[in-house]
């Protein structure tokens, strides 16, 4: 930027006549703005367990079925492959499920958890109780029922609310699939999932058995002095986590009043 050179004047013509003292006006008092401090950073990582009792069976009864199917038909490029229309009956079924059901206690204490902290929900669900328990910053690792998505391009994402058929095909002409993250295909949302663990100030694990990678693996990339809370009636084993950890060995909907308590002392 140019300096812009000093005008010179001639004092004697440029002088400025004093002028007569005046009452100094009244001025408002402006009140000073309250600062509020920030929110501290909860990251939640939530499983099959928190829609549970709503009455969503969760991914894997004890005898390895999704709803009397074997997941390795249901859930997996080569079942797709194999038998798309079982495939496309199996998540009509889901998606007709999910219109029947409502959020319980535990997704709506989550939502209530955002007046006092910046929450961020990362799911290995594919239903949207979360969003209608009234979640704001919600990231679906696996997926989710209301969307459909070409079997091209994998980007190309749409709302969808019924059933999908054999034959529903995009713009491109290409069939399209549920947009869910199956067995063996590689999980989009993971970078992301993985940097909201490092900037969590708290890290919570609620109904997941922690037995699917690589989400069971995200409390690792939470900063070692973050405290862990674990809620989950059948708690698996975490032996290698650093962290301060706290286990709520309780369903959801009771562990989350139990944790909210918890975390409003942490503020």
């Amino acid at each position: 930027m140019k300096s812009i050179p000093a005008v010179k004047t001639n004092q004697s013509k440029a002088r400025r006549a004093r002028p007569k003292a005046q009452p100094c006006p009244k001025q408002s008092v402006s009140k000073i703005p309250y600062i509020y401090p920030m929110k501290k950073t909860l990251v939640v990582l939530t499983g099959a367990g928190i829609s549970a009792e709503s009455g969503i069976k969760t991914f894997r009864d004890s005898d390895g079925l999704w709803e009397g199917h074997n997941v390795m038909d249901v859930a997996t490029p080569e079942g797709w492959n194999k038998n798309p229309q079982l495939v496309l009956d199996f998540y009509n079924a889901r998606r007709r499920q999910l219109h029947e059901v409502q959020p319980n206690q535990g997704h709506r204490i989550l939502a209530e958890l955002e007046n006092d902290f910046t929450v961020h929900i990362i799911t290995q669900n594919v239903d949207n109780l979360h969003e209608a328990a009234g979640s704001t910053r919600v990231l679906h690792l696996h997926g989710e029922l209301f969307k459909i998505r070409s079997v091209r391009n994998h980007e190309n994402i749409l709302d969808w609310q019924h059933d999908l058929h054999w034959g529903d095909k995009d713009a491109n002409g290409h069939q399209l699939r549920p947009h869910i993250v199956w067995f063996g295909e590689a999980v989009p949302a993971l970078d992301e999932a993985i940097s909201l663990a490092q900037r969590a100030d708290i890290f919570a694990v609620v109904g997941t058995s922690l037995q699917v990678y690589p989400a069971a693996g995200l409390m690792q990339y939470a900063n070692p002095n973050v405290p862990v809370f674990y809620v989950d009636p059948k708690p698996a084993t975490i032996p290698y986590v650093s962290n301060p950890l706290e286990v709520i060995a309780e369903v959801a909907s009771k562990g989350m009043k139990i944790l909210q308590s918890k975390l409003l002392a942490l503020r």
